[in-house]
């Protein structure tokens, strides 16, 4: 029996894809937050990054150099296709290795609440590993601890709340900067590697 490490969302795919391609929530936002805190060569990673739209589309288009994780064969398959130059891993966020390399940034928008709260903790170690000192994690998560099911799966999501947010990313080297909400009151946590010093 295998397990779908796409929290039920390869079923999806070509709904959520449909719907995803209508909106452009959080590009605007994911815009503000690159063009503000990062260099123009830096190296991104997109992870959970659907088909691409409209995220990674947005860094592509200011000049990033993207990386893509995806758990969801369907839409990475759509995301290839838009973007066959960006490189793409088919895995988990909870299990990727990030292309066994470090980014000056991590985006996840709109993936860390549909996993289970043990996987959400392995997701941002993961994330806080892959980027380098003094990088970037960007992050939508509610800003409450709270539960609900999801409308286009009908699986669980949950939110661990701000402070263990906090807590879990101090714990990984990363602290919270900021924390802002984009068009569709989604909220961001923006967090920086600290630097190491002897």
């Amino acid at each position: 029996m295998t397990t779908d490490r796409s929290e039920g969302w390869d079923a999806f795919a070509d709904q959520y894809i449909g719907l995803r391609d209508q909106t452009d929530f959080g590009a605007a936002a994911v815009r503000s937050w690159a063009r503000e805190n990062l260099p123009k060569s830096s190296t991104i990673v997109d992870v959970g990054c659907g088909s691409g739209v409209p995220i990674t589309q947005t860094l592509i288009e200011e000049g990033f150099t993207l990386f893509a994780i995806d758990a969801s064969p369907n839409m990475l398959a759509t995301f290839r296709r838009r973007f066959p130059d960006v490189p793409t891993a088919c895995e988990a966020a909870q299990d990727s290795v990030f292309f066994d390399r470090t980014f000056d940034a991590a985006v996840s928008v709109g993936l860390l609440f549909l996993l289970s709260a043990d996987d959400q903790r392995k997701a941002l170690s993961g994330m806080a590993n892959a980027v380098r000192q003094g990088g970037r994690l960007l992050f939508t998560a509610p800003w409450q601890v709270c539960e609900w099911d999801d409308l286009l799966t009908g699986r669980r999501s949950r939110s661990l709340g701000e402070q263990e947010y906090g807590r879990l990313l101090e714990s990984s080297g990363l602290q919270i900067v900021d924390r802002f909400t984009d068009e569709g009151e989604n909220n961001y946590y923006d967090a920086i590697k600290r630097v190491a010093t002897l």
